[in-house]
Parts: structure tokens; C-alpha cells; sequence
């Protein structure tokens, strides 16, 4: 009895069906920055165009928005407790931790590029929806967390710059209105809202910059600390502190979607490689920017409270009084000084926040809606419980460091979840095709996913070894944990197992019917 074919091709013409229905994407064409002219268009379809810094500045943007995940209050906490605890000696930390950065950060720019989807879209159409849901719940939570630490930073700054005037509750509802700039900024074009992110940039670099002037560390033992690896049994929390917080899940998604914003030729592999090699030369020039900026902090604080009694007690919630209590006024108190690099960390890093939510709303969920309705619903999900948190903290302030704990906590849990996707969706020929990355780049992202892994795995189990008391708690977070680690082993499964069984199965299946590989569904 031979097949029919009208019933052959019914999973082919259902797939085609879903293939038409309008997707939403990260940029409208419309919006997009044309790099390439149509006169420029003639070299075949694999040869690389000749470097252009008038093209690499049309391609500057994407990679500075993304090096603001960064330099959020975050980074800035973990920055200045590890220079009062630990002096110079995590500089080399620093700098590779913010390697390791990089390097992930292009395997996502690599992903969109390649795509012309961003890491989100890319999830839910990869995973089956039991699992993409969950890595969407994951990725909200991860998004929350973060967004909580940076609205509360803005708010203290807001605080510090009104003179105490404004609560910290008060300053969360006008951080709140920042998605109005963002949306106000859409509108005049990605160019005007690349420009504000550098601006705010700059005012970081400045006032950071002003404070290391006034504080005058030690050049040498800078140096040392960037270029000789060092570390003790004191040191281990702060050295975790610092790896664990420069890599961002939800920065992970924003720069696969981000680097979309310019039109790309994807047809011609000579065009999609120019964009790549332009996409990597800014994000690194970006990291390095965002690397100096998290020196500054760090040797300020280092040369301020190292080895000092208040050492221990320094966070992001007192250290502009630290800070004036040791250097002074000067022309411009430095606790100002401290107020306004630490309002531009924090405004610029929960805008950027706003904007990654979107992209994982829309990827995850295909919702196509006005801008101005999912940023709302994207604030509205991180500024609620911040205002909760900061009205129950504002007159708790001793407890901010606790939070703060928790919040990184939430965020290290999400880490597999945006890591381990990418890898396996940038190693995977059937969707980068000749873009796939090799053997020898495979092998290093994998060992520094599972590097950072593994370092929040022991930021993990020494914050629960702490925190975890009673044997019905421990019970529960044993259960928690061993489906946490299950859905991490499925998703490296997926990635090795499933690819070999859908080739073997396209196998068997093309010797059975000659040619059935047409009509299988991935």
C-alpha cells in the first residue's frame, strides 16, 4: 500500500500556514539603519567589503547599549565592596570576568546577526511550550530582580542628589516615568536613543573619573592588581561577587535583538561577516569602556576603605556618606559627585531594562502590540514590586543589603536559562548555518558557561547554607533545586541528544520513502 500524499503533505502546508502568520520582530523594517547601499551590492555573494570607519561608526550603538548591563547599581555595589575588602586585588578578576563578558555577548550578537531573530523569538520556536514557557517565566524573574536593584539605585541617588528630600519610595515613582523617555526617544529614531545611552555614559565615565581624581590611588598598585591573579579565603565572596554580576540573563536576550536595528543583507555572507566583524569591534570597544568605568569605582573605594573598621559595612545605600566622610568637599562635594554617576547607572540600566522586556515579551509570547502598551505592561511587572520593597525599606535601610543579597540570588539561578539556549542555538547548522560557530569556540563558551555556572552554584549554596533553617524549608529547597538542576540537564540534552536522534530519525526516514525529509516537521 503506497503512502498518500495528500496526507504527506498536510504537516508540510500546516508549517508553511504558521510560517506566514506575522511575527513580531525586534525592529519594523522602517526603522532600521540602512549600512549598505544598493550601489555597494555588486562583489559577489562571500566576499567581505574592505573596513570603513565611516561604516563602523553607522554600526556603533547596539554594543554600548549592552555594555550598560555592565555599569547598573549592581555592578557599582559589587564594585566598591570589593575594593574596600579586597584593596587592588580582584582588578585581574575584573578584567577577565569581563572577557568572559564579552564573549558571550558576542555569541548573542553572532545569533541575531546570522538569524535576523533575536534569542527570545529563537526559544520559542526551538523549544517545545511546556519548556519555553518556563524560560520565560525564568527570564522575567531574572528581569525583575535586576531591574529592582537598579530602580532602587536611581532612587537613592535621587535621594542623595534632593538632599534627603525625596524618599526612596519618591524616587522610584520618578524613575518609574523613564519608560516616557524611552518612548519619547523611539519616535525621533534607534540613532536619538543610541545618543541619550552615550550621553549617559559619558556622565558615568565623569563623575567616576573626578572621584578617582580626588581620591588619587596608587597607579602601581593598580597595575598589579590588573596584571598578577591573586586571591584568598577572605577574598572568595567578593571574587564571586564580581563574576556573578557582570553577566546579565536578561543582557543576553537585549543584544541578539538589539544589533537587528541595522539592515543587513542576510542573503550575502560577505555582508552578514562585515556586520559581525563591525558588531564585534564596537562591543569590545564598548566592554572596555564599561571596564575602565568598574576600575575607577573599585580603586576609589580600595583606596579609601581597604583595611579600614568600615570596611565591612560599606553598600550602595551609604557609601556616598563614606565617601564624604573621607575625602571631603572640595570644589563639588564628592557625595554628589557619587549621587550623579550613580543616577546615570541606574536611569540608563532600567531603561535598557524596559527595552529587554519588550523584546522577551514579544519573542516569548509573539505579542504584536504598540510600543507604548508593552512597555507599560513590560514597567508595570518591575516597578510594583519595587515600590513595595522600597516603601517597606524606606525606613529599614540597614536591610537593603539583604535585599540586595536575595536579589542576586534571583538573578544567579537565571543564568543557565539564557546561557545554555544560546550556546546550543549558535552551535546548531540548521539555523546559522555556515555561521555556526566551530569546534574550538564551541569548546571555550561551554567551559566559561559552565565556569559561571559553577561560581554561582557556590554563590548559591553559601547563601542557602546560611540563610536556610528548619528541616520543611531545607526539604523544599532540596525538591526546588533538584528540578532546577533536571530542566538545566534537559536543556544540555536537547542540544546533544535530540540533534543526533533527528538526524538518525531524517535518515531512516529518507531510505524509507527516498526522500521524506521534505515532509518532516523540526
Amino acid at each position: 500500500m503506497y503512502p498518500n500524499p495528500h496526507e504527506q503533505s498536510q504537516p508540510l502546508l500546516l508549517k508553511e500556514r504558521e510560517d506566514e502568520k506575522p511575527r513580531e520582530t525586534a525592529y519594523e523594517s522602517s526603522e532600521k539603519i540602512v549600512v549598505v547601499g544598493i550601489d555597494e551590492l555588486e562583489n559577489g555573494g562571500t566576499e567581505v567589503p574592505p573596513f570603513s570607519l565611516k561604516k563602523l561608526w553607522l554600526f556603533t550603538g547596539p554594543g554600548f547599549l549592552m555594555s550598560i548591563g555592565f555599569l547598573d547599581p549592581g555592578n557599582i555595589e559589587g564594585d566598591l565592596q570589593a575594593g574596600a575588602i579586597a584593596g587592588y586585588s580582584l582588578l585581574w578578576l575584573l578584567m577577565w570576568a569581563t572577557a568572559m563578558g564579552l564573549l558571550i555577548q558576542l555569541l548573542s550578537a553572532r545569533l541575531g546577526v546570522a538569524t535576523g531573530k533575536h534569542l527570545a523569538e529563537l526559544c520559542r520556536e526551538e523549544y517545545p511550550r511546556w519548556a519555553r514557557n518556563l524560560l520565560w517565566v525564568m527570564a522575567e524573574f531574572a528581569l525583575i530582580g535586576s531591574d529592582i536593584q537598579e530602580v532602587i539605585g536611581s532612587a537613592i541617588a535621587i535621594r542623595i542628589l534632593s538632599n534627603g528630600v525625596i524618599p526612596l519610595w519618591g524616587g522610584v515613582v520618578i524613575t518609574a516615568l523613564d519608560c516616557f523617555i524611552l518612548l519619547f526617544l523611539e519616535n525621533y529614531g534607534v540613532r536619538s536613543l543610541e545618543a541619550f545611552f552615550a550621553v549617559l555614559i559619558g556622565i558615568m565615565a565623569l563623575a567616576f573619573a573626578w572621584m578617582f581624581g580626588e581620591a588619587k590611588p596608587s597607579g602601581e598598585e593598580l597595575l598589579v592588581g590588573i596584571l598578577v591573579p591573586k586571591i584568598s579565603s577572605r577574598t572568595i565572596q567578593q571574587a564571586v561577587g564580581v563574576v556573578g554580576c557582570l553577566i546579565m540573563p536578561h543582557n543576553v536576550f537585549l543584544h541578539s535583538a538589539l544589533v537587528q536595528s541595522r539592515k543587513v543583507d542576510r542573503t550575502n555572507k560577505g555582508r552578514v561577516q562585515e556586520a559581525l566583524n563591525y558588531y564585534s569591534i564596537e562591543s569590545t570597544l564598548a566592554l572596555i569602556v564599561s571596564f575602565g568605568i568598574n576600575i575607577l569605582v573599585t580603586s576609589v573605594f580600595a583606596k579609601g576603605f581597604y583595611g579600614s573598621e568600615m570596611a565591612n559595612n560599606i553598600g550602595l545605600e551609604n557609601a556616598g556618606q563614606y565617601l564624604q566622610q573621607t575625602y571631603g568637599g572640595g570644589v563639588l562635594p564628592i557625595l554628589y559627585i557619587w549621587g550623579i554617576g550613580l543616577l546615570a547607572a541606574g536611569q540608563s540600566s532600567t531603561i535598557t531594562g524596559t527595552y529587554a522586556g519588550q523584546f522577551i515579551m514579544g519573542g516569548f509570547l509573539n505579542l504584536r502590540m504598540k510600543k507604548w502598551m508593552r512597555a507599560l505592561i513590560t514597567r508595570s511587572s518591575a516597578i510594583v514590586p519595587t515600590m513595595i520593597v522600597a516603601l517597606w525599606f524606606d525606613t529599614r535601610e540597614d536591610s537593603l543589603d539583604v535585599l540586595n543579597e536575595w536579589l542576586n540570588v534571583l538573578q544567579s539561578v537565571q543564568i543557565p536559562f539564557a546561557l545554555i539556549p544560546l550556546l546550543c542555538l549558535v552551535s546548531k547548522e540548521q539555523i546559522m548555518g555556515t555561521f555556526k560557530i566551530g569546534t574550538v569556540l564551541k569548546v571555550i563558551s561551554w567551559c566559561v558557561a559552565a565556569l559561571v555556572t559553577v561560581i554561582n552554584g557556590y554563590l548559591l549554596l553559601e547563601f542557602f547554607s546560611s540563610e536556610v533553617n528548619g528541616m520543611i524549608v531545607g526539604a523544599i529547597v532540596c525538591v526546588v533545586t533538584a528540578a532546577y538542576v533536571a530542566f538545566i540537564v534537559y536543556l544540555i540534552l536537547r542540544a546533544t541528544t535530540f540533534s543526533a536522534i533527528l538526524g538518525l530519525t531524517k535518515a531512516n526516514s529518507a531510505t524509507a520513502k527516498g526522500d521524506a525529509s521534505t515532509w518532516i516537521v523540526e
